[in-house]
């Protein structure tokens, strides 16, 4: 139904009512036969209603029925456009604040929104408002006795809504936006936690001694605020040979290095440098790059490296080892920063010698010789030893021949010496009683050892080797005792008296 027929159930306005103003109604000074919002005649297409992206509205209503316009010079009374609905931040459904819910029997279903144009959104609201005019007049016809009843039941239901405006706004304040980033992956959240320990908490979160939480775990949370954590991941690292644990918050190899201040240019890496760590962590292999020094075949090397062994190192260098070349160090050893290493050339061969065997000596006592006496029983004999040596040339420069092995080819044989253990008689009829210690004062100043410049004689009494032997002795008279020297000299004295000492001889009566 048009405007311009008007409505049965609309009230007649009077004529002398100034109509009131229409904010939504254009000015029209012409007063053309168009009422507010209405469709433009033809060739103009009709306006749809606007509808806000992101949020849904329903058409504007068009004025009540009962204040319809004049189909020529009327204009619709004045309508307050309903309040928006305040925004809820936890998004539930938008709603009045000023509303009251009351209990009303459940709606028929609504129609789809009309089509064609804001004309026929304005006569679809008209009709929704005639129906609810309609409600209103047929409320009014009711007894007034049983009014009371509704506002019984309002007064509770007020003071409900009341309770619950003071509590959303509670809620509300006490409700904080914050983004959690937890290794490096943001997130924004409602939390009520009053510090960063709290919200760890009520996430369930757990860190260790080797995590970063910042700020603090005591840190007071405001909205808007940002809470990091770093989970810590364990790296076994082997850093130039040396195997150290480690703790690190980074999430990949090469975060991790610079981290740990590990200069990585030029180094061997074990595992890639965009690697990812997982919070299991990582097994890491790191050899920097050194400088090492190499003196081969007369020349000087300087070469940078990351070489594992000294072996690697040499080949890198270009320097290839032949037969038994090496190096100064252990070519499976670790080569460090600024160390020289010499490269030694060998060349060798063997060589095999035949060697003496020494013998032993055994000596064994002989009750029948007097003490001093010894007597060799079995002449000892060297043995033969085949040795084989290895030669090296080192540089040029022959060294040391060092023992391979060895072989006996004829044994030694021992030599036996008997020695005499019977006591020697100390008496000579016919020489005991003579003076003859100054007979041997007067030789050989008392002394048994004693032998002349020219080394024939020796011995207290000035032995000759030729004498003493004929006598009975043995070696040499300076080496037997001072008894067995006395002795044999009585014995002498008695074959020869006094005559081989022509000078000390009258010593032996003085």
């Amino acid at each position: 139904m048009s405007h311009a027929q008007g409505s049965p159930h609309a009230a007649p306005r009077a004529a002398t009512e100034a109509p009131p103003y229409d904010p939504y109604a254009p000015h029209d000074p012409y007063g053309t036969r168009y009422g507010p919002y209405e469709a433009c005649p033809p060739p103009y297409a009709p306006y749809d209603a606007y509808e806000p992206f992101g949020q849904h509205r329903l058409p504007r209503q068009a004025p009540p029925a009962y204040a319809e316009p004049d189909a020529l010079h009327g204009a619709a009374p004045y309508v307050p456009a309903p309040a928006d609905p305040v925004p809820d931040p936890y998004g539930l459904p938008a709603r009045n604040p000023y509303a009251v819910d009351i209990a009303l029997p459940d709606p028929e279903p609504e129609d789809e929104p009309p089509t064609g144009g804001r004309a026929a959104a304005r006569r679809a609201a008209a009709g929704e408002r005639r129906k609810r005019s309609g409600s209103r007049e047929r409320a009014r016809e009711k007894p007034r006795e049983r009014s009371p009843e509704p506002l019984r039941r309002l007064l509770p239901q007020a003071l409900v809504v009341a309770f619950l405006a003071g509590g959303t706004s509670a809620f509300i304040a006490s409700d904080k936006a914050v983004q959690l980033s937890v290794d490096g992956k943001p997130r924004t959240l409602h939390t009520f936690a009053g510090d960063v320990e709290e919200l760890l908490a009520d996430q369930g979160m757990t860190v260790g001694e080797h995590d970063i939480v910042a700020p603090g775990p005591h840190h007071d949370l405001a909205s808007g605020d940002r809470v990091i954590v770093r989970y810590g991941r364990p790296v076994a690292l082997t850093l130039d040979g040396e195997r150290r644990e480690v703790w690190t918050t980074a999430r990949t190899v090469d975060g991790a290095l610079r981290q740990l201040g590990v200069r990585a240019e030029g180094a061997y890496l074990s595992a890639s440098r965009s690697a990812p760590i997982g919070r299991h962590g990582l097994d890491l292999d790191v050899r920097t790059e050194r400088t090492v020094t190499f003196m081969a075949d007369g020349r000087e090397r300087t070469v940078r490296t990351n070489a594992a062994t000294v072996r690697e190192a040499v080949e890198a260098a270009g320097i290839t080892l032949h037969g038994q070349d090496t190096t100064s160090v252990d070519p499976e050893s670790f080569p460090r920063e600024g160390q020289t290493i010499s490269v030694m050339r060998i060349t060798g061969g063997e060589e095999v010698r035949e060697e003496p065997i020494d013998y032993a000596t055994e000596r064994r006592e002989d009750p029948s010789l007097y003490k001093g006496t010894e007597v060799v029983a079995q002449h000892g004999e060297k043995g033969v030893e085949r040795v084989t040596y290895a030669l090296r040339t080192v540089n040029g420069v022959r060294q040391k021949p060092k023992k391979i092995s060895s072989e006996t080819v004829r044994q030694p044989r021992t030599q036996i010496v008997k020695v005499g253990t019977k006591a020697r008689p100390t008496s000579v009829q016919g020489a005991d009683g003579l003076n003859w210690s100054g007979l041997a004062q007067c030789e050989a100043g008392g002394r048994s050892h004693a032998v002349d410049p020219s080394g024939t004689y020796g011995g207290l009494y000035q032995f000759d080797v030729r004498t003493w032997h004929s006598l009975g002795g043995s070696g040499r008279p300076q080496d037997a005792s001072a008894a067995e020297q006395t002795y044999r000299a009585k014995k002498l004295y008695v074959s020869r008296g006094a005559s081989p000492w022509p000078v000390c001889g009258r010593k032996l009566h003085g």
